[in-house]
């Protein structure tokens, strides 16, 4: 049977093999083998690039950073941890003090068992921000990210100067319906307790790798470099678990998205999409923004940062 791309978006591995076939279908995948670099071997050709950890919000963050300027804070989504942007840190590094943390449950950063929820971890990060001594950061945030780096304008005003957003939706804000009404299926599948890091054990590689490549343009995937440092964060004890909580506190979170959404948006807003969002992201922040630029992103899937590097730093050159 063939399935398009927006079938296998939208109904994929559940709708096509069924649920109760899911585990079967895991457990034909082969692992590919993985070059592993631990984080400390990490190290991105940026000026003064170092990985840290702090103790902030009651939970203990990775993070990187790198060059001097006026701070740039990115925030990642999932499948994806710090890493995702290692093609835009050498370039931002140049003119910016860039900051990249992993989320808490991700990577190398604490994975309690509660705390996903938009509101704690736009706190986590404006703790960081305590920590590193930044007043003031335009933000960047990603998928899972840009929930939060929107939170965290709202919630924190004072810190953000700027909002940059690409390619997820704002739960609970105007138009979450023109996404949500039809939303992909790993949605409904990483929010059942317990059952989805279940089924993925020791599969991770095969599970990851679907994202990685179906989810852009053409199929074409993410950097073996980076593919492999994703892969191998969630293979740690509890990461898998720690990426899906994120999503089982959709419910929440989209309560507080409604909350925060009352109130407008007076920063500049830069907001795009890719082949998965489209231009809804930019339709939710035109409804609530004063001062709003962006839409869709052609030919680009949903890893902007990875797929296209260069025409999201050309973006940014132009808004920063």
């Amino acid at each position: 049977m063939e399935y398009s791309r927006r079938s296998i978006l939208r109904t994929g591995f559940a709708g096509a093999i069924g649920a109760a076939g899911m585990s079967v279908a895991l457990n034909a995948l082969a692992e590919p083998s993985i070059a592993v670099l631990s984080s400390a071997d990490i190290v991105l050709d940026a000026p003064g690039f170092r990985l840290r950890q702090a103790r902030v919000n009651g939970v203990e963050v990775n993070y990187a950073v790198a060059g001097q300027g006026p701070a740039i804070l990115l925030l990642h989504g999932w499948p994806f941890t710090w890493f995702t942007w290692h093609r835009l840190i050498p370039e931002l590094a140049r003119n910016f003090t860039v900051i990249a943390p992993d989320m808490r449950g991700i990577g190398g950063s604490s994975k309690p068992d509660a705390g996903y929820d938009v509101q704690t971890l736009a706190d986590d990060v404006a703790a960081l921000l305590a920590y590193e001594g930044v007043q003031k950061t335009a933000v960047l945030g990603h998928d899972l990210g840009v929930g939060v780096a929107f939170m965290l304008a709202q919630r924190h005003s004072e810190l953000v100067s700027k909002l940059i957003l690409t390619e997820s939706i704002v739960l609970g804000a105007p138009h979450t319906d023109l996404f949500m009404r039809n939303p992909p299926w790993w949605v409904a599948f990483h929010n059942v307790p317990e059952l989805p890091e279940a089924l993925v054990a020791g599969k991770e590689g095969p599970y990851l790798d679907w994202f990685f490549t179906n989810l852009t343009h053409e199929k074409v995937g993410i950097s073996p470099v980076a593919r492999n440092q994703h892969i191998t964060a969630y293979s740690q004890p509890g990461g898998m678990k720690g990426g899906f909580d994120h999503y089982r506190a959709f419910p929440m979170t989209i309560e507080q998205g409604r909350e925060a959404a009352q109130q407008r948006l007076r920063i500049p807003v830069l907001a795009l999409g890719g082949e998965l969002v489209g231009d809804v992201l930019y339709r939710q922040m035109a409804a609530i923004g004063d001062n709003v630029t962006g839409g869709k992103i052609d030919r680009t899937g949903h890893v902007i940062q990875e797929e296209n590097p260069d025409e999201l730093l050309r973006r940014l050159r132009v808004f920063l």
